[in-house]
């Protein structure tokens, strides 16, 4: 198996270079001929996140459609796929930063309690504990 990077879902997402995103339909296509699965690593989601955010200004529910659009393909298969299902689900109704509400939902898989963080907005989020 394969796994991509952020910078691979960011071209085919938004098409900001079309010689790149390009290369990445075809590469698409190629796997979905050959029946190959492709693996999206859960850190690969996380800088996805911040990087459509931060770097493209998309909105909260845009960002949550094109995950929910990528968790459709057949040719992708997400790394603890469960965590992302639920980031899909609970970032629709939990005001919770994405990138927040992905890690107490990853710690949460791994069995976690709770999560310590120095974030006071993190902290409103009954996962996290503020250190002090």
């Amino acid at each position: 198996m394969i796994a991509l990077d952020t910078n691979v879902l960011v071209r085919f997402l938004v098409r900001d270079d079309e010689k790149q995103a390009q290369a990445v339909f075809a590469r698409f296509k190629r796997a979905e001929q050959t029946r190959e699965t492709l693996l999206v690593p859960l850190l690969v989601v996380l800088e996805t996140i911040w990087v459509l955010e931060s770097a493209y200004d998309k909105s909260r529910r845009e960002i949550l459609d094109a995950l929910e659009d990528l968790t459709m393909l057949p040719i992708l298969e997400f790394e603890k796929q469960a965590v992302v299902g639920r980031l899909l689900e609970e970032g629709r109704r939990n005001p919770c930063d994405l990138p927040d509400l992905l890690i107490a939902l990853s710690a949460q898989a791994g069995g976690c309690g709770s999560c310590l963080t120095f974030d006071r907005q993190a902290s409103k989020h009954p996962f996290f504990q503020l250190l002090k």
